[in-house]
Order: C-alpha cells, then sequence, then structure tokens
C-alpha cells in the first residue's frame, strides 16, 4: 500500500513538472531544467529524478501532448461523422489548451525537432486522414493534398495563438478561419464556427 502511495504520488509531481515546464518553456523554450525545478518549487535533483536529461522533458512534454490531441481527435472525429463538423468540434476543444501545445511548435524547431516530428506524426497522420475523409464527401475543398491542407490549417491555430495581438479570441474565431482555409463555404463556416462560441 506505501508503495502505491509513492508511486501515486511520484506520478503527481511528475505531472505537475511537465505542467511548469509547458509554463517555463512557452516563456522561453531554451530554459533549462533549474528554471523549471525553481518555478515548480523543488529542487534540481527531483525533476532529475523523473526527467534525467532536458531531452527527456522536452519528449515527454510531447508524448502527452499526442495522447491528449489525439484523445481528443478520436472523441471528435469518429468514422462517419462530417469532416467539417469533426474539425470544428476539435479545435474548439483545443483551443482552450493551445498553450500547451504552441511551445511543442517552437521546440519542433530546435535540436529534438527531428524527435517531436515523430511523435508528433500520429496527429498529423489522423489530420490528414480527417481532411482526406472530408475532401472523398466534398466537404472540404480539394485545392491542396489533404495532408498538407490539413497542416496548414492545424498550423494557422499556432499562428493565431502566437498572435493574439491582445484580443482575447474565442474558439469560434479560430474555428471559422481555419474551416475557411480548408474550403468550407462561407455560409457553412459561419453556422459551425457560431455553435463552438
Amino acid at each position: 500500500m506505501e508503495k502505491a502511495h509513492r508511486t501515486a504520488r511520484g506520478s503527481d509531481t511528475r505531472e505537475r513538472l511537465l505542467d511548469v515546464a509547458v509554463e517555463v518553456l512557452g516563456q522561453n523554450p531554451d530554459a533549462g531544467m533549474g528554471e523549471v525545478a525553481a518555478a515548480a518549487g523543488v529542487v534540481r535533483r527531483t525533476v532529475y529524478g523523473h526527467f534525467p536529461s532536458r531531452s527527456d522533458l522536452v519528449l515527454a512534454l510531447a508524448r502527452r501532448a499526442v495522447t491528449e490531441i489525439a484523445a481528443v481527435l478520436s472523441v471528435d472525429a469518429p468514422p462517419g461523422r462530417p469532416a467539417d463538423e469533426a474539425w470544428a468540434d476539435f479545435v474548439a476543444h483545443l483551443w482552450p489548451l493551445v498553450d500547451r501545445y504552441r511551445v511543442l511548435v517552437v521546440l519542433r524547431r530546435g535540436e529534438l525537432g527531428e524527435d517531436i516530428h515523430a511523435l508528433l506524426g500520429e496527429v498529423d497522420e489522423a489530420l490528414a486522414d480527417l481532411v482526406e475523409r472530408g475532401q472523398e464527401a466534398a466537404e472540404l475543398g480539394r485545392h491542396l493534398p489533404a495532408r498538407v491542407l490539413g497542416q496548414a490549417a492545424w498550423s494557422a491555430v499556432f499562428t493565431i495563438a502566437d498572435d493574439r495581438s491582445g484580443a482575447d479570441l474565442d474558439a469560434s474565431a479560430v474555428v471559422l478561419t481555419t474551416l475557411l482555409m480548408l474550403g468550407v463555404p462561407a455560409a457553412r463556416a459561419d453556422a459551425l464556427a457560431a455553435r463552438r462560441t
């Protein structure tokens, strides 16, 4: 029983460290383990006990993001559901959490880029499948290949998150923007976005 309690407590600490790391790395992508420890109010040894290196910490963040994003996508985009509706719900559900994932976009450009890219490949593939499904059903445009179109619309979410210019955008603006990028007719995009305010 004591071992189970220690394991649960360790898991809570690990998740709290990941939450803090997202914040710290979001402000400074080059931040080190000491900065994460200080922000979490623990000693560096505690951080290293859960993540032997900064690379392990960053890759743990990427794995957690993939798990969370894939879970939302599987709920919002089951087979048979119209792709435009599925995309709208997916973006609306993730928008409040976008800061968690935005840091990975920055870190993906760094030394761990290939590893992060490989981990996020599962999400990229699922989004490409969703867009392709929408193209085949004439719900989404065919102006770009499914993989490119999905990546462009998904990247727009992070572009908007990076430059809110002080505006407090709600999910509907992001949903509308990405649906239009995906080739959804304006009236349909407006209706789908309006339901997700």
